[in-house]
């Protein structure tokens, strides 16, 4: 039938243009074309393989004029689809991002010759929206194939560059683009490193963003990148503005495995969310993970085990360790020191008691009721007094509820 013929035809075309915009509008209209043709042509094979000619010959006719005019009706759906789409897509790429890659896609093609690595970097830099991203995987894989071909180089794309590209992505929000630089065997000659993975958890920290989290983590493990101290500090970050315990300790167990020293900051947030959730099982633990590598105590770490001494109903190890940091804090954060004392006696128990099982409630209450005022007088007699109001936990409203 004509009318396919010119269908096919035209789509041949638009598949050996340099053009990546509008072949999904391509195929969406040419669909039903083809099904149609196919779908005639199987009928004529059943009529005549079953050795009778069955039906009226006129019938058959009038269904085939008819096919023909869908496929005319479906060239001019394209040739629409065309011109509108195109003026879509192309206003709404960025015009110095569309002059750079048809300068290097010129360059490739019809010069073959190598184009300035300016041009890649500036296109890179240049990305403003999911379109510009678009064209730069568009020629990145364009350069892929001619470095191969023509160039016999077989090495991908410097960790630099991709990093950019991953930052590129990452900015105009094409964070599955991004994902992209993670594979370590993809069409577009990527290197993937950790520092791209970084870039992407930066962007689901942002975000909140633990179902993204899960995945990088996921393409990191697939694709063999080494972790670093950095992913921890990321990850651990967005498990504790998420408020999922689960996961920091999923992360941090596979961190411990792989033989990473964790920064004191890591430890810090993974040790105060052990201390607000209560569970002092995993918090020493960690403690004792942390002591192999850090020596000392930060502020972070050290009233984290104070909270632990509280709970474990050791109100004088508790003490034991504030006067200890009291003594080693510089005077810089000293204030700190004081505020976050402060919201160890009068924030923290609620916070931890309201996150217990109800039968656990009442007795954490009562436990934190008689403590926490043994360690504010022990830490007296050592020579550092607190301002505070211990409040009556044990009757406070909605705590034992």
């Amino acid at each position: 039938m004509q009318g396919v013929l010119k269908a096919h035809q035209l789509a041949r075309v638009l598949r050996r243009s340099s053009s990546p915009i509008l072949l999904y509008s391509v195929s969406r209209v040419l669909s039903p074309c083809i099904l149609e043709d196919i779908h005639s042509s199987s009928q004529w094979r059943g009529y005549f393989n079953s050795g009778t000619i069955y039906g009226n010959y006129m019938k058959k006719e009038c269904n085939l004029q008819r096919n023909v005019c869908r496929c005319q009706k479906c060239s001019v759906m394209l040739r629409a689809s065309f011109s509108t789409e195109a003026g879509t897509v192309e206003s709404s790429v960025t015009e110095s991002v569309k002059e750079l890659y048809d300068k290097i896609l010129k360059s490739v093609v019809d010069q073959r010759s190598a184009p300035p690595n300016a041009w890649l970097w500036s296109l890179i830099q240049s990305c403003a929206n999911r379109e510009d991203a678009n064209l730069l995987f568009d020629i990145l894989q364009r350069l892929r194939i001619f470095r191969l071909s023509n160039l016999r180089i077989h090495e991908n794309f410097n960790c630099a560059l991709c990093q950019e590209i991953t930052k590129a992505c990452v900015r105009v929000g094409a964070v599955d683009l991004g994902k992209k630089v993670l594979w370590k065997h993809s069409v577009y000659g990527l290197t993937p490193n950790i520092g791209s993975a970084h870039h992407l958890l930066l962007f689901a920290k942002q975000h909140n963003d633990v179902k993204l989290l899960v995945e990088i983590m996921n393409l990191v493990k697939k694709n063999d990148l080494i972790l670093q101290p950095g992913t921890a500090d990321i990850v651990f970050s967005i498990c504790s503005q998420t408020d999922n315990w689960d996961l920091i300790c999923k992360y941090g167990k596979r961190f411990v495995k792989a033989g990473m020293k964790l920064r004191k900051t890591s430890f810090d947030t993974w040790m105060e969310f052990a201390s607000k959730i209560g569970d002092v099982d995993a918090l020493w633990k960690i403690e004792k993970i942390r002591s192999e590598i850090v020596k000392e105590h930060t502020l972070g770490s050290g009233l984290s085990c104070a909270k632990g001494f509280l709970i474990d109903h050791k109100p004088e190890d508790a003490a034991a360790v504030i006067h200890l940091l009291n003594q080693t804090v510089p005077d810089s954060r000293r204030q700190k020191f004081m505020a976050e004392l402060q919201k160890l006696v009068a924030d923290w128990p609620l916070e931890v008691i309201k996150r217990q099982k109800d039968e656990r409630r009442k007795e954490l209450a009562a436990t934190l009721q008689h403590d926490i005022p043994a360690m504010l007088s022990a830490l007296s007699n050592m020579g550092l007094k607190l301002d505070v109001n211990v409040e009556d936990l044990t009757r406070r409203e909605g705590i034992l509820s």
